[in-house]
This record gives C-alpha cells, sequence and structure tokens, in this order.
C-alpha cells in the first residue's frame, strides 16, 4: 500500500537529480530574482498542458513544439516580462533564450523549454539575459530561488513536494508556481513547473499530467480572465529507478493530483488584493463535467466575490450564480450551505443566526457547499474575494 507524505520544505528540487538557480537581470521594475533555470542531470521525459487563450505567447509557441518530442532536461524562465503579442521576433528571442540555456548547460536547444510572465506586448531585453545566463548557479535547494524568481504580483513563493512509498520503492514529485492575477480555468493564468524522479513514459505522463490539472489548476478561478503565457511542464527524470507504468499510473496521478492541488489553493488565496480563499464544493451532480461547471461558476461570480469579502451571508448571490451556469439542477432539491450553516434545504430558506454566520465569514477560508440531490458527481472549486486593492493593482500595473 502506498503512502504519500509531504516534505517539509519541499520545493520543485526536491526529487532527485534536479537542479536549479536564479539571479536578478533587471528585467523586473521591482528588481528582485527575475531570470532562472530549472536542470535535470539526467535527460527526461516530459509532458505539458498549456493556455486555451487564442492569443498564445511566444514561450507557450516554443515549448508546446518541443514538449511533444516528449522529452526535454532543462526550463528556462523569466518574469517582468511576458513576450507575448511581439510576433516572430518574441518567437525569435524565446529560441535564443532556450540557446543561451542550453549553451551554459551542455545541451541542445531543443531540450529546454522557455517559460515567461509578466507585462504583454514588450520585448524582451535581450542583453540582460545574456549576461544573466552567466550568473546562475545551479544548486541541489535552488528551487526555492526558482520558486522567487517567477513572482510577478504574487505576494509569496508557492512550492511543495511529497514522497511516494511504495512496494516497490520511493518517488519524489516536487512542484513551484507562480499566479494571483489574470486567473481562471483551462488554464489560469500561471506558470508551474513539476518534477518527479520516477520512471515514466512520456504518453503515461501525459495523461497523469492532465488528469491531475483537471481537478486543480482548472479549478481555480481570481477574475475571469485567462493569459497568453500559462504552462504546467511535468519532468520525469528515472533517477528513483521506480518505474510507472499504465497499471500503477493510478498512484503517479494520485500524487500529482495533490501536489498540484496545493498549489492552486496558494494561487487562489494569493489573489490580487485577497483577503479570504473561498472553497466551493458541488455534490449530487448528474455527471463531472456540470459539477465542474457549477463550482467554478460559483467561484467566479463576482457578486459572490464581494459578498464574501463583506462578510456579508448573501447567499441568494451563491443560487443564483449556480442557476446561470448551465448546469440541469432542480431548485426543490436544492440544498445549501455557508461556513458550514444551512442556508437552503430542498429549496426552501432556512432560519439561521445570521450574526454568527457573519462572524464565521470573518475567517481567511470561507466554505461553500451545494448539494442538487440528482446524482453522485461531486467537484470542488477555489477562489477568492474581491477586495478595492484588486482595483488598485490592476489599475496601476504598467505605470
Amino acid at each position: 500500500m502506498a503512502v504519500i507524505e509531504f516534505l517539509a520544505s519541499g520545493t520543485v528540487t526536491s526529487a532527485q537529480g534536479f537542479l536549479a538557480g536564479a539571479t536578478v537581470c533587471g528585467i523586473k521594475a521591482s528588481g528582485g530574482v527575475d531570470l532562472a533555470i530549472l536542470h535535470s542531470e539526467k535527460p527526461c521525459t516530459v509532458a505539458g498542458v498549456f493556455t486555451t487563450n487564442a492569443i498564445k505567447a511566444a514561450p507557450v509557441v516554443v515549448s508546446q513544439r518541443r514538449v511533444r518530442s516528449g522529452r526535454a532536461q532543462s526550463i528556462i524562465v523569466n518574469s517582468g516580462c511576458a513576450n507575448a503579442c511581439t510576433g516572430e521576433d518574441g518567437v525569435a528571442d524565446a529560441e535564443e533564450m532556450a540557446e543561451l540555456a542550453a549553451k551554459k548547460l551542455g545541451l541542445s536547444a531543443y531540450d529546454v523549454l522557455v517559460a515567461s510572465t509578466g507585462v504583454i506586448g514588450v520585448r524582451l531585453p535581450l542583453e540582460r539575459i545574456r549576461s544573466g545566463v552567466k550568473g546562475i548557479v545551479l544548486k541541489g535547494n535552488g528551487g526555492h530561488e526558482l520558486a522567487k524568481a517567477i513572482m510577478t504580483t504574487d505576494t509569496f513563493p508557492k512550492e511543495v513536494a511529497l514522497r511516494v512509498e511504495t512496494d516497490f520503492g520511493a518517488f519524489i514529485v516536487g512542484g513551484v508556481a507562480k499566479g494571483a492575477g489574470m486567473i481562471h480555468p483551462q488554464l489560469a493564468t500561471m506558470l508551474c513547473f513539476l518534477t518527479t524522479d520516477a520512471d515514466v513514459e512520456a504518453g503515461v505522463l501525459q495523461d497523469c499530467l492532465r488528469q491531475a490539472v483537471d481537478v486543480s489548476f482548472n479549478m481555480v478561478t481570481i477574475d475571469g480572465d485567462t493569459s497568453p503565457n500559462d504552462m504546467v511542464v511535468l519532468l520525469a527524470n528515472r533517477t528513483s529507478g521506480v518505474k510507472i507504468g499504465e497499471d500503477s499510473a493510478g498512484l503517479l496521478t494520485r500524487a500529482l493530483e495533490e501536489t498540484c492541488v496545493y498549489l492552486a489553493k496558494c494561487i487562489a488565496k494569493d489573489g490580487e488584493g485577497a483577503t479570504k480563499l473561498i472553497e466551493v464544493v458541488v455534490e449530487g451532480a448528474l455527471d463531472v463535467v456540470e459539477a465542474r461547471a457549477a463550482a467554478r461558476t460559483v467561484a467566479a461570480s463576482p457578486l459572490v466575490k464581494a459578498a464574501v469579502h463583506g462578510n456579508d451571508p448573501n447567499w441568494g448571490r451563491i443560487v443564483a450564480a449556480l442557476g446561470r451556469s448551465g448546469i440541469r439542477m432542480e431548485e426543490r432539491r436544492l440544498d445549501v450551505y455557508l461556513c458550514g450553516t444551512c442556508v437552503m434545504k430542498q429549496g426552501q430558506p432556512q432560519s439561521f443566526d445570521r450574526r454568527r454566520l457573519n462572524m464565521s465569514l470573518t475567517e481567511k477560508e470561507v466554505s461553500i457547499k451545494l448539494h442538487l440531490n440528482l446524482g453522485l458527481a461531486k467537484a470542488v472549486a477555489w477562489g477568492c474575494d474581491l477586495s478595492e486593492e484588486y482595483v488598485t493593482i490592476n489599475s496601476a500595473y504598467t505605470s
């Protein structure tokens, strides 16, 4: 029987054979580390999930092409400039970033993926990047530096790792992510890099990653916008010797789900201007597609988010958002719980202690549960409250 445990101070380089490093390159106007490399000492199989936005940034175009080969060994990433909406020049810049990292690491450029995050419509300052790459020192604990280097409006680094003990050996899954604004499912505005020292073929790796993303990053919403730069990339370098095939893929999927859900909740908690994490659980739906649609719609509702920010137990906004989600439902069967308090039962409003519920809404985590009582499907989505600070941050992002 497998045992999964989170590692203290875990990060993307906790998996065996992975190194990372970062440097201050002068790309971010706010200063701080903004250029990093993640590298495996051995060649890896690779899987990736990328933005569904029709506008795709140059690094996404380049990395998508390379992920199709099923192999990669390194990722170079910058923050402060998205290299999006920059045309063919932007693609050439992204390819040069890969070449710079490849030269430093003694690899083919085709084994290096590229990621960028920051302001859209601005060319990369390649002179700074050329100089910065030379100063990056790769270390076994460098994942912590990488987690900081990819931050933009994030207020804290997002990183985690867990160890999986099996009857046939142990392996580690690690990850870092960034994201605080332009967050919405399919994908959210985010970067996430995952690693494992398990031995996994590319096809199996892609299936496991897709399933993990569907229940985590595709269930996060902050403001309804998506980015041209979003990507989740998973590298597997075989160092542990633990072989994951189709018969044991469920174990890797479970480990990835726990890793990705942890990071997704960190992103929701760190939403721009957010003061609270909102968790929406939908149960009793006719199928999982509808359960997910319902949960995401409620979590994304500006009126629900504003009510949570104001500690207002206005549960009618929750029901109204559910009603426009497009799913099959019957009002007379609906149960609604806010912070554990039943406010609607079988479609009928329930009496409750308004003052007590108001106090519950002041907590840092707010739960919303809706039971449709139609089927067996369930889904969970995460979001955050909507504050005045969100408007302040986004009204001066490039100023």
